[in-house]
């Protein structure tokens, strides 16, 4: 039976990622799994942790703080944490419908100030503060990762696959994500029985 000290998941809209509506109730701390090309309308999509299949589509304003904080390489965004809020002053075909926006990320020295487009013509100044350390199992993955790197580098793929085997399907797709073409490819090779 789901606990009632926390109702926000009865609020969910039916979408197929992060609504600003969901964020009605509270902020919400995320840490970056896999970071994919997604659609013209929406290029980037961010999957993190716990995200019930519900990944974040920053939109371009967000874009933009996420490349100026963390570069433009969006595989060193994985393990990076970030808040996001509701916005309820974003605008859209000029009324107030709000949307998310960011307001704390992680592996930043100091506060940032972004001026960025809030309408045609007009910029307005964008805060982000630090965001102090969220407890994640990223560093567990990446050491997973490189693990298996190491194993196919020293031949042994079989060794590899079989850490591999023994995970979870969420785990290892996470994992899978990570890994380049060629590496999939040896691993499917020698993948056990």
């Amino acid at each position: 039976m789901p606990d009632v000290s926390d109702l926000r998941y009865t609020i969910v809209p039916k979408s197929d990622q992060l609504n600003a509506e969901q964020l009605m109730a509270g902020d919400m701390t995320i840490t970056v799994t896999d970071v994919r090309i997604g659609s013209d309308d929406q290029p980037v999509v961010i999957h993190y942790e716990g995200e019930d299949g519900r990944p974040f589509k920053p939109c371009k304003t967000c874009r933009k703080v996420l490349i100026f904080a963390w570069g433009e390489d969006g595989r060193k965004w994985v393990g990076k944490s970030m808040t996001l809020f509701n916005d309820p002053t974003v605008k859209f075909g000029g009324m107030s419908v709000g949307g998310i926006r960011i307001s704390h990320l992680s592996d930043i020295q100091r506060e940032l100030v972004v001026s960025l487009t809030a309408t045609k013509g007009k910029k307005t100044p964008h805060t982000i503060k630090v965001l102090k350390a969220v407890k994640s199992s990223a560093p567990k993955k990446a050491e997973t990762v490189e693990t298996i790197r190491l194993r196919i580098e020293s031949d042994d793929v079989a060794g590899a696959a079989d850490v591999l085997s023994t995970m979870g399907d969420a785990e290892r797709n996470e994992i899978w994500a990570q890994l380049t073409e060629a590496e999939i490819d040896a691993l499917t090779a020698a993948w056990p029985a």
